[in-house]
């Protein structure tokens, strides 16, 4: 049996988490999925924008992270916004489980991507809520990269 390659690499990320949140720690986590959900994520048609991690019975699930339904799928569809069950080791979870806990701390995906074995992986992080200033020093240091390298690259 011939292991199946990706064309193009999988890289869906919610840029938005980084904006909104101070990223504290992050974690790699296997997602459970079904066959018609794997195959919209090789396709890219995944979007992270308004999802977030919640405990369900000493269980991490990710709410509101949308897969669009494959198109070849048939009556074997999913449903696009449902709950997915991560995978996590039992250390992490009680560690992030304890974390998340303290006001003002939330977990958000911020990067979904096919490992090497050909397995769908989602990066978490343990987040803090940014307040207003905080973004608008975001939105000032972004603008200063972009132009020292603007700079950099008329000098060469």
């Amino acid at each position: 049996m011939a292991k199946r390659t990706a064309s193009k690499s999988v890289n869906i990320k919610n840029k938005r988490a980084s904006f909104d949140y101070e990223l504290l720690d992050t974690w790699t986590a296997g997602i459970v999925l079904t066959g018609t959900e794997i195959k919209s994520i090789r396709d890219s048609k995944a979007s992270l924008a308004d999802s977030y991690c919640t405990f369900i019975n000493g269980e991490l699930w990710v709410k509101g992270m949308h897969i669009a339904q494959y198109a070849f799928g048939s009556y074997n569809n999913h449903e696009a916004k449902r709950d997915r069950k991560l995978l996590l080791t039992k250390k992490e979870l009680r560690k992030l489980a304890a974390d998340s806990k303290n006001p003002g701390f939330t977990i958000v995906p911020t990067r979904l991507f096919i490992g090497d074995k050909g397995l769908a992986k989602l990066v978490i992080a343990l987040a803090k809520g940014k307040h207003e200033y905080d973004k608008r020093q975001s939105i000032k240091d972004n603008e200063d990269k972009r132009e020292i390298a603007r700079a950099f690259s008329v000098s060469r």
